[in-house]
């Protein structure tokens, strides 16, 4: 008992301090971030921008689709360019020729070019900032240049049929920025984030505001040492952090094994009125998979045929930028959804009791939730196709920020509802907190990751329409990084454990203590590991230190995950009764797997900050996403889902049979995915990037070459073989269907007798 509070008092101390170390380096990267002029004015003192057309560029981009419509400083969708790269190659070429003929209006000679190049680069580089005025200077040549790259942006962002074809490589609509005024700004605001990516930083030299990213030797943007330094270190300290856990691990006197009980300790449970009303949840989670499912597969598409599926006009009605926002969002929903019923589901059970009126709690949360995700992907795609200008996007559409894209309105409706699904999970919870007993420890650990779960997700209401886009980018990822990779996970994780004790699977103690060191563990790597997202967003060097490290450290107790699953799998098959539980628990075993694949290899392989220089913005990171979304939190959900059904229905409803081909076609189909297509285009890639520059990895060149588009078709098996698994999951969940009310069991719910 002593050891459990230590390492709770341990869990506290680092809690407070990563958030401290976090929010103490959110408060550098708002002072360092970088600056956004008053104007942007040529050495003749003619205005080109204003900073009020910068942040106004912003919020058109975001309106026109934003992080789902390419990239800027590397974050967003794969088939358009990233902005920022995009622009920077485009301004130096055309400072480049613009200096060559004035240099010579013949061939110019080597000695001559290698002028030129050193004129455009220095011009390129110099930081004009003049912190009195708010102003930068561009020499006329400069201007010139601007001038012309600005007008190749406003007639694709506008209705040029010259750039048909280009758009369609982009997966663009035409006319995305219907106002002329919109377009214009969105060139400064292109501008403004490739100025802050070449120019170097006051007082240093060769070293931009986004750390030299992206790489384009053009302008002498090359991997700065600190990024090198610091990748070697994460390192050295993951396979220090490896064989100390190890070694920790094998040290440890390893206690005996509880003897598994002869019975399904659950068998004569009965389920409350509130737990039945968590059943709709469950069905509403496989209707979300298969939508998730359909808008992966057009999404995916339009890599090929840009403004088409098979040949079908698709794109007038549901274009790219709603496909990939729908499937983005979907996934965070259902994934949340199925983790949200399961809490509402088990807490009457751990307790004993069940409040009054939480049945009708459940039904409110329910409708209310559905509301929110039929609403704000309705009001998205309407806004999206009769563009509705950037008022209208941020407050009810698309925001244009990945996985946040919802308007601030369904924010603010969500944020209550899980405020309130917190209140209806700690009031069932409550009477087992107040009474001692061995899993007291991991109904508080619920309790609380639960109330964070409700509480961050108020870091998606720090940023505003004219928010610096530096401090976007850092609070978006508290809520991606820290909510769903954070406290989602320990809230999971504290419930499978709970389950398998109350099972019989493991201690009640002994799960305590290791849900609080796994915690630790985690958090300890994971809290300041978010800043591995923000490496060359605009913030200081130190943030490349830290994230680099202690992301390395994240990666370390994945590696014990895969053993530990195996393990319980080895356990589960003690007794004949755990059958039942098979496919529960095999989905607890795949999340073992993919946790060490797909968060941990994958993720490692991009993560620190030498190799994500090069492939941020590509498949790499395409790659690891789907592997740790779907094969970590995907299965996880789907693992819960399959456990509290069990408790819902009758055995004898349960088509086990079905649930072989739906497990296996899933992580098959997810495999095949990952390692046959995303994989290898991200390696295609990340090869131009490291050869010619990101603007190269980027263009429809390479996006549209042979290799990829081979690659793309190439995602058709395993997508088959996925979708085929979610389609057999839900004829199993349809099946359950099969009887009257009356005649359906429960194997999982409170015990006979239990007050209610």
């Amino acid at each position: 008992m002593n050891s459990t509070k230590r390492l709770w008092r341990w869990l506290g101390l680092i809690f407070v301090l990563s958030f401290a170390a976090l929010g103490y380096l959110g408060w550098q990267i708002y002072l360092e971030k970088p600056p956004i002029p008053t104007a942007v004015v040529t050495t003749g003192g003619d205005v080109l921008f204003t900073g009020e057309q910068v942040e106004r560029g912003q919020q058109a981009w975001r309106s026109a689709g934003g992080q789902q419509l390419g990239t800027v400083w590397g974050h967003g969708s794969y088939v358009a360019p990233d902005w920022s790269a995009d622009w920077l190659h485009r301004e130096a070429l055309a400072l480049q020729a613009i200096l060559a003929k004035q240099k010579a209006k013949g061939e110019l000679g080597t000695a001559d070019q290698a002028a030129v190049d050193a004129v455009m680069r220095e011009q390129m580089r110099a930081n004009t900032y003049d912190k009195a005025t708010g102003k930068v200077t561009v020499s006329a040549e400069r201007a010139q240049a601007i001038r012309e790259v600005a007008g190749h942006y406003d007639a694709l962002f506008g209705n040029d049929q010259s750039l048909v074809k280009l758009r369609e490589q982009y997966a663009m609509q035409e006319g995305a920025l219907p106002d002329a005024k919109d377009r214009q700004a969105l060139t400064a605001f292109f501008f403004w984030s490739s100025w802050a990516a070449a120019t170097d930083r006051p007082g240093e030299t060769r070293l931009s505001y986004t750390s030299n990213w992206p790489h384009e030797p053009l302008v002498g943007n090359t991997m700065t040492g600190t990024a090198a330094m610091w990748s070697m270190v994460s390192i050295v300290l993951l396979l220090a952090g490896i064989a100390a856990m190890l070694w920790f691990h094998g040290a440890q006197r390893h206690e005996e094994e509880p003897a598994t009980p002869k019975t399904d300790p659950l068998i004569t449970a009965k389920a409350t009125p509130s737990m039945k009303a968590t059943r709709k949840y469950f069905f509403a989670v496989v209707g979300l998979i298969l939508l998730q499912i359909a808008m992966g597969v057009v999404t995916a598409h339009y890599a090929v045929e840009g403004d088409a599926f098979f040949g079908i006009p698709l794109a007038e009605l549901l274009p790219y930028v709603v496909s990939r926002t729908v499937h983005t969002q979907v996934g965070i929903f259902w994934i949340a959804t199925a983790w949200l019923a399961t809490g509402l589901y088990i807490a009457p059970l751990l307790s004993g009791k069940e409040p009054k009126f939480q049945k009708l709690g459940v039904d409110l949360l329910f409708w209310a939730l559905i509301a929110i995700v039929v609403g704000s992907t309705a009001s998205g795609w309407l806004g999206t196709l009769q563009r509705s200008g950037a008022d209208f996007s941020f407050w009810l559409g698309n925001q244009g920020l990945e996985f946040t894209s919802m308007g601030r309105i369904w924010q603010y409706l969500l944020f209550v509802g899980l405020l309130f699904w917190a209140f209806l999970l700690g009031r069932a919870l409550w009477p087992a907190l107040m009474k001692p007993s061995e899993s007291r420890g991991l109904i508080a650990m619920v309790f609380l990751s639960a109330t964070c779960i409700g509480g961050f997700y108020a870091t998606s209401l720090t940023w505003g329409q004219t928010t610096h886009y530096s401090m976007v980018e850092y609070w978006r990822w508290w809520l991606v990084h820290l909510w769903v990779e954070g406290f989602f996970e320990v809230f999971a994780t504290a419930v499978i454990a709970l389950i398998f004790s109350r099972i019989g699977l493991v201690r009640a103690e002994s799960a305590n203590r290791a849900i609080v060191a796994e915690t630790i563990v985690f958090l300890f790597g994971g809290i300041l590991g978010t800043l591995h997202h923000l490496y060359f967003t605009g913030t200081p060097t130190s943030v490349i230190a830290v994230g680099a490290v202690f992301s390395a450290l994240e990666v370390v107790p994945l590696t014990l995950i895969g053993l530990e699953a195996l393990q319980t799998w080895r356990r589960a098959g003690s007794a004949p009764w755990l059958q039942a539980y098979k496919w529960p628990i095999l989905c607890f075993v795949a999340v073992g797997f993919w946790n060490t694949v797909g968060a941990g290899l994958l993720g490692f392989a991009i993560n620190p900050p030498a190799a994500l220089y090069y492939v941020q913005g590509l498949n790499m990171t395409a790659a690891h996403g789907h592997a740790a979304l779907f094969g970590v939190y995907g299965m996880l959900g789907i693992g819960l889902m399959l456990f509290c059904l069990r408790g819902l229905y009758a055995r004898h409803l349960h088509a086990d049979r079905l649930l072989a081909p739906a497990f296996w076609g899933l992580n098959i189909g997810l495999a095949m995915m990952v390692f046959m297509s995303l994989l290898p285009a991200g390696i295609y890639q990340a090869a131009a990037a490291i050869d010619k520059g990101l603007w190269y990895a980027r263009s429809p060149e390479i996006i549209h070459s042979g290799v990829m588009e081979a690659l793309v078709w190439l995602r058709v098996p395993g997508d088959l073989v996925f979708a085929g698994g979610a389609a057999v999951l839900a004829v199993y969940a349809l099946r359950l269907l099969r009887r009257p009310d009356g005649e359906r069991g429960s194997d999982l719910a409170i015990p006979a007798g239990a007050k209610s």
